[in-house]
């Protein structure tokens, strides 16, 4: 909470375990070391959208902050904060680091302090013009976020070299937050598996190998579809032509999404390319009738969007973050959320097979038996995005 108080450090970094308690005690320290050393000035608060960090931020921290005796006024329309305390007003502006084009929303800004939340997930650019933009003098720079591969930028150039950048490292446990009970650390434990429990949970930076999806077993996890009425129905799509095109139909029943049937497609072995029409009576022919809320598919597939709408089904378009879309997808697979059944043979056959591509030196499954994953992960992101179920700590921006 004081590191500031030292002219050693010119910058705090907190990485770690997911609800580790590290979010919320950097928020503090940066609210208390701004009204305490400046009076007039810019801050700016980063994360990879502005709505995740109101959620992952600001909604736990403002009213602690109001308790404590500071006046916050908010300003939605401006994405901007004023903070009265100690007879100084300050004011917070709030920036989203979701590509290569947010560095642009930053630039120009004069800062005397900057929050980077989750700044791994942030492209290098967004962060480097954050950091540019501290040229008052006293500026300190704030980052935290949940270990990626150890090849990741953010490790390399800050991590590594933390004493050299005058930097204070502090890494976080499960164990240094007092609000988590044993049982519920226990929950999160149980909650990863693979490179996901080394991450999140033991919270180091470690590469992605094997199997993506490795705690799966088709045996104990792949069920036959449940009779009786399912409540809603959805279907998603990995559109392709040259490559497989895989259709998954998921219906939903006491809060439980299966993947009851699959349509799924390879021009290659059959010598013959389909086209959208042809596709988008596929699709038809596997909603069989059922009343279809929506169509979720790959953003790419245009022009399959586009005769789909003409068929009169809702199409979404799909959030295609891969690496955050495979967090997620993991998730609700081992809460049990989503569940494919055993009647769905390519998806099951995929996730055997699907791995990671120890080559790039970067989190990226390989480029094969990959079209179920696909749109099996399209549906994961877009029911996550839509429910806000789960505890998971992930970057996957949600609709508000």
């Amino acid at each position: 909470m004081s590191w500031w108080r030292s002219e050693q450090w010119e910058a705090l970094i907190c990485d770690g375990a997911v609800r580790s308690g590290k979010t919320f005690s950097m928020g503090v320290s940066f609210f208390l070391w701004a009204q305490a050393q400046f009076d007039g000035k810019q801050f700016g608060l980063c994360g990879k959208t502005i709505g995740s960090l109101r959620r992952n931020l600001l909604s736990e921290l403002v009213p602690y902050l109001r308790r404590a005796g500071m006046n916050i006024r908010e300003r939605r329309t401006e994405n901007l904060l004023v903070v009265r305390f100690a007879g100084h007003e300050n004011r917070f502006l709030l920036f989203g680091g979701r590509d290569e084009s947010s560095a642009a929303l930053i630039q120009g800004s004069t800062l005397a302090g900057v929050l980077l939340d989750e700044t791994a997930l942030m492209p290098r650019s967004f962060v480097e013009q954050a950091i540019a933009r501290c040229s008052v003098p006293g500026s300190r720079l704030w980052f935290n976020c949940n270990p990626e591969g150890p090849q990741h930028w953010f490790y390399q150039e800050w991590i590594l070299r933390a004493r050299e950048r005058r930097a204070l490292y502090l890494h976080f446990t499960m164990e240094d937050n007092p609000a988590l009970s044993r049982r519920i650390r226990e929950r999160y434990r149980r909650a990863y598996s693979g490179v996901f429990y080394r991450r999140f949970v033991l919270g180091e930076w470690t590469a992605a190998q094997g199997l993506v999806y490795d705690f799966f077993d088709r045996e104990r996890d792949a069920p036959a579809a449940p009779a009786g009425p399912f409540s809603r129905w959805r279907i998603s799509v990995d559109y392709g032509t040259a490559n497989p095109a895989s259709f998954g139909l998921w219906g939903e029943q006491d809060g439980v999404w299966y993947r009851v049937r699959e349509f799924y497609y390879n021009s290659r072995k059959t010598g013959r390319q389909r086209t959208d029409a042809e596709y988008a009576e596929d699709l038809a022919a596997l909603a069989d009738g059922r009343e279809i809320q929506r169509v979720i598919v790959d953003p790419s597939a245009a022009s399959f969007i586009e005769a789909l709408r003409r068929r009169g089904f809702r199409v979404v378009r799909a959030d295609n973050s891969v690496s955050d879309g495979i967090r997620v997808t993991a998730d609700l697979l081992k809460r049990r959320r989503i569940v494919i059944c055993r009647e769905c043979r390519d998806c099951l056959r995929e996730m055997e097979l699907y791995c990671w591509d120890e080559r790039t030196g970067r989190d990226a499954p390989r480029k094969e038996n990959d079209h179920a994953m696909d749109e099996m992960r399209y549906f994961a992101v877009d029911l996550a995005e839509g429910d806000g179920g789960g505890f998971a700590a992930m970057s996957v921006e949600r609709r508000i």
